[in-house]
């Protein structure tokens, strides 16, 4: 029998994926700490084909850096010579633990836009990202951040 963190690491490397079932996998797993986030992530889309993924994709994302839970750039994009750049028409962000399905863990509220992304636990080199963005009627996009 698989743990939630084994559940969620196989379903995110899945294609066309119902947000129910991410969801599902998301909601189980454990909260993570503000402190965890320290360092350079790479970001990817889980596919559920929310706009966000083609948008994302579009502009080149690579990941978040996290240098303080008060310094964060939230968009890093790889550039035309293929190094990693913040992007900085998407500003930057702050570490804050708020309580999203029940649960309090770790979130990360953007300075300039009406967006929040909601982190989840899966291992030390692996989290589950869901961004809520107030603008969007879209639904939640989800997202998956692994280590450097």
């Amino acid at each position: 029998m698989s743990t939630p963190e084994q559940q969620y690491a196989s379903l995110v490397k899945g294609q066309n994926l119902s947000t129910d079932d991410v969801l599902a996998a998301f909601d189980k797993l454990k909260p993570v700490k503000p402190e965890q986030f320290v360092g350079s992530w790479k970001g990817a889309n889980v596919n559920t084909n929310h706009p966000t993924e083609g948008k994302l994709t579009g502009m080149g994302w690579a990941g978040k850096d996290f240098r303080s839970t008060e310094d964060v750039d939230p968009i890093m994009v790889t550039d035309e010579s293929g190094k990693r750049v913040w992007n900085e028409s998407w500003g930057h962000a702050r570490l804050r633990q708020i309580e999203w399905r029940g649960v309090l863990s770790t979130a990360m509220v953007y300075d300039d836009f009406p967006i929040i992304d909601y982190f989840r636990y899966v291992n030390d080199d692996l989290l589950a990202g869901a961004m809520d963005a107030k603008t969007s009627d879209a639904g939640t996009y989800y997202f998956y951040l692994y280590r450097e």
